[in-house]
């Protein structure tokens, strides 16, 4: 798979929400029009949206005014701390004038001035009207001079209002999770093949239908020019297993494999289809040339006591069984009733219609291709080669999954709100302990720095959203 492969399709995992806004004072005042939206940098690079373009369905406006005595009160209350703190000099120490100061850190107090008045007035006016920000207001039309009243606007984004009459009528089938016997064949046979040893048949006899061939190949690609001086990767192993009739060999192999000896040289061509799974083969025809080294057989393990304590704690074979049936049928379960899960959040989708605040869901892309890019760095891919992807490509290809997700999210939350479902404190710290325990931080360390940057209360929300899509589900007949 495709580095933009897969950044596209990888599948979320949780969905970012938004704690209280808070206006980006600093930023704002540099860009009265629109605030400069805080991002981060991901190995050396930033893929992260600029201030997305509001919703205008879930936009709010609010007009602030602060009186010219308190914007005066502030300004004399940061002159005085900058005197106090400032070294100049050919000044003693907190003897430094206040003009100088005024006009050595003109912006630097203005910028102070801003964070200590604005917060608490944005809060009042907005808690007067009761609004709600999810995004991060912008902040425009400021107007801040000394013996003044200060004058802002801010713009942001709420959630919209809509009803959710109905939602209980909403269904998706409910599958039948019971483990079949042939699921646990098939399970009980993959821990077999993978505990299995290949052994070299040393009889002289021609390959067989079931037997493992080890083989050298090349293939040449006869529709593609050869350009000197470009490399292109070769189609070439060395030392390759392959089973003859296996479920996972192409055909012609089979064909050409099936009856050779060891030493022989075969040559064939092989034509894959234009879906083929790699795809520097799709559509093409290769000529292989294959050099036949030996003929192997696989030896499964003894099913026995003994191999079952091999594979863990346990004293029988029949221990094993009864534990692997156990295990299957829990994997099963978990997978089906999460699709069941997600089947139905999208049905909830797909039934109400409502607008969507815009900053949400470039927030859930922004989540996505984090994910995205974790799972590149982790599969080996160097910044550098990170730094060239298209993302702005990558973030339009994000949009409609980001979307549904956002979408998903609050109709789960405004259910949830309608049902009064709680999670309990012991929950969220079942999950801080679990936490814990995987990325070995202690439990108190984890706690509060996930405390401090609000995480825990984005854990309440995620936990609240998977009791209510389970509640969904445990209705469905």
């Amino acid at each position: 798979m495709s580095s933009t492969e897969t950044l596209e399709t990888t599948p979320n995992s949780e969905i970012t929400t938004v704690g209280e806004p808070e206006l980006a004072t600093q930023e704002d005042l540099h860009h009265d029009s629109h605030g400069d939206h805080a991002t981060h940098d991901h190995s050396g690079h930033d893929h992260h949206h600029e201030t997305p373009a509001l919703n205008p369905d879930c936009t709010r406006e609010v007009a602030i005014e602060v009186p010219a005595e308190e914007v005066t009160r502030h300004f004399r209350k940061v002159v005085k701390r900058y005197q106090k703190q400032a070294r100049i000099p050919g000044f003693r120490l907190g003897k430094v004038p206040d003009t100088f100061i005024r006009t050595r850190f003109a912006e630097q107090i203005r910028q102070d001035v801003v964070e200590e008045i604005l917060p608490e007035h944005f809060r009042a006016a907005i808690d007067k009207q009761d609004l709600k920000p999810v995004s991060q207001p912008q902040l425009t039309d400021l107007h801040l001079v000394d013996g003044e009243p200060l004058r802002f606007k801010a713009v942001f984004e709420i959630l919209p209002d809509f009803s959710i009459d109905g939602y209980r009528d909403v269904k998706v089938p409910k599958p039948e999770t019971d483990l079949t016997e042939a699921e646990y064949q098939s399970e009980l046979a993959r821990v077999l093949d993978s505990r299995s040893t290949m052994e070299p048949v040393l009889e002289e006899r021609a390959l067989a239908q079931g037997d493992w061939a080890e083989i050298d190949f090349h293939g040449i690609d006869g529709q593609t020019e050869t350009v000197e001086g470009v490399e292109t990767d070769p189609i070439e192993g060395k030392g390759v297993l392959v089973e003859v009739g296996g479920p996972n060999t192409l055909p012609a192999f089979n064909e050409a494999l099936r009856g050779a000896s060891v030493g022989q040289e075969l040559k064939f061509e092989v034509t894959y289809p234009d879906d083929f799974g790699e795809k520097r083969l799709a559509g093409k025809t290769i000529a292989y040339g294959i050099h036949v080294k030996a003929i192997k057989t696989k030896i499964l393990p003894e099913f026995n006591d003994e191999f079952a304590k091999e594979l863990g704690d346990y004293e029988t074979i029949d221990a094993f069984t009864t534990s692997l049936r156990e295990q299957a049928g829990a994997e099963k379960r978990r997978q089906l009733e999460n699709a069941a899960k997600d089947a139905l959040v999208g049905a909830l989708v797909e039934r109400f219609q409502f607008a969507v605040p815009e900053s949400l869901v470039q927030q859930q892309v922004d989540a996505r291709l984090d994910r995205g890019l974790r799972a590149l760095a982790s599969q080996g891919m160097r910044p550098e080669d990170m730094r060239k992807l298209d993302f702005d490509r990558l973030r339009v290809a994000q949009r409609q999954s980001a979307l549904e997700e956002v979408k998903g999210s609050i109709l789960l939350d405004k259910i949830a709100e309608a049902e009064h479902t709680e999670v309990a404190n012991e929950e969220v710290e079942q999950q801080l302990q679990l936490i814990s325990v995987q990325s070995r931080e202690p439990l108190e360390t984890l706690r509060k720095r996930l405390t401090d940057d609000g995480s825990v209360a984005r854990i309440r929300e995620q936990l609240r959203r998977e009791k209510i899509r389970a509640a969904l589900y445990d209705r469905l007949s």
